[in-house]
């Protein structure tokens, strides 16, 4: 069974900065593509951050957010600072990997107000 679970999202201030955590069991993430999605309210979800042969960002983040993995955790990792409140939302780890089920976490809530 695969699972992937997020961790770290909570309340912070603009201009604030959080890492959020994908933790990933029953997959070798090093063999995936890894992104970030994030949903608002009443929005679609949307790609934040993606982590294949290469890293790629939304315009949105570029310059505020880093992504990386470590294989040897089998996590994917998030550091998002300069936080605003358009980043509110509810962050989705993503494993793809080509003719296979893509899988998705259940999401932790970011919430960027003063």
């Amino acid at each position: 069974q695969v699972t992937l679970v997020e961790s770290g999202g909570g309340l912070v201030q603009p201009g604030g900065s959080l890492t959020l955590s994908c933790v990933a069991s029953g997959i070798t993430i090093s063999v995936y593509t890894m992104g970030w999605y994030r949903q608002a309210p009443g929005k679609q979800r949307e790609l934040v951050a993606k982590m294949g042969e290469f890293t790629t960002y939304a315009d949105s983040v570029l310059g505020r957010v880093t992504m990386w993995r470590s294989n040897f955790e089998n996590t994917a990792y998030l550091h998002m600072n300069n936080l605003k409140p358009e980043d509110t939302g509810v962050y989705y780890c993503n494993a793809w990997l080509s003719n296979t089920r893509e899988h998705w976490g259940q999401g932790t809530q970011v919430t960027v107000s003063a």
